[in-house]
């Protein structure tokens, strides 16, 4: 009896896979990218919805939410004292809902035209003792003069994140762009639904290949809406998600 069960136990050694513990499979404790203060761009349109969004993330292992709601002048035209208001309301939502998360504002600014000007001001929302800096670029497009606009950044002190760069459409055929600007001290937030087909089959691959390079700075949630939250916990059970914790990620910095 003693030989078959030695037996069975070496059988069941290869046949049963080691299982993750999965109680907080977010890691990196820290979500740096989400709109999640309602009614003021296009994420959450009210508080329960944002109450939705904040349990979710808490119960994934979430401790501190840094929301970034979009600044742009023609589509979100933001100011940073209202978005420490709606840090301040979004707080007592977590408070009274998922005790113990934290809530910081910091802001996802689009490179317009008038984007130049505010760099002048010193009053743009950063996060982290870097004075990380969260911007996206146009959907259209590839941007005119980036170069130039991140290097004034960095004189100013900041230290620029790109947007989730594997959605931009003008990158995928050529990759190059994207090499240069995280060779020259850019870095890149990687929306971790990309990885679960949450935008299409392209932004995947990209996703893909940014894992690949080892470009993954940081990790972000980009939640807008409870909707989202099905395509950001296939993540838990895909390849890609291994993968992750190969990277340089930044977030648990941030904690």
């Amino acid at each position: 009896m003693h030989f078959w069960q030695t037996i069975r136990r070496a059988i069941n050694s290869f046949s049963t896979p080691t299982t993750v513990d999965m109680t907080e499979p977010c890691y990196w404790r820290v979500d740096m990218h989400s709109h999640l203060i309602p009614g003021i761009d296009d994420g959450v349109t009210n508080p329960d919805q944002a109450v939705l969004c904040l349990k979710q993330l808490a119960a994934w292992g979430i401790q501190k939410v840094i929301t970034t709601p979009h600044v742009s002048r023609d589509w979100y035209p933001n100011t940073s004292a209202g978005l420490r208001a709606g840090q301040a309301t979004l707080q007592a939502l977590a408070d009274e809902h998922a005790p113990g998360l934290q809530i910081e504002v910091a802001a996802e600014y689009l490179l317009d035209e008038f984007f130049p000007a505010m760099i002048d001001t010193d009053e743009l929302l950063t996060f982290g003792s870097a004075r990380y800096l969260l911007f996206e670029l146009g959907w259209a497009a590839a941007p005119h003069q980036l170069d130039e606009l991140l290097f004034r950044l960095r004189t100013r002190g900041y230290t620029p994140v790109l947007a989730h760069p594997e959605r931009y459409v003008y990158y995928y055929d050529d990759p190059t762009p994207l090499i240069h600007l995280h060779e020259t001290g850019c870095l890149f937030q990687l929306n971790w639904a990309s990885l679960t087909g949450r935008y299409g089959e392209r932004a995947q691959i990209q996703a893909r290949m940014l894992l690949k390079k080892g470009w993954v700075d940081f990790i972000g949630s980009d939640l807008h809406r409870p909707g989202d939250l099905s395509a950001l916990s296939a993540l838990f059970s895909s390849p890609e998600y291994e993968q992750l914790r190969k990277q340089p990620l930044l977030n648990e910095s941030l904690g």
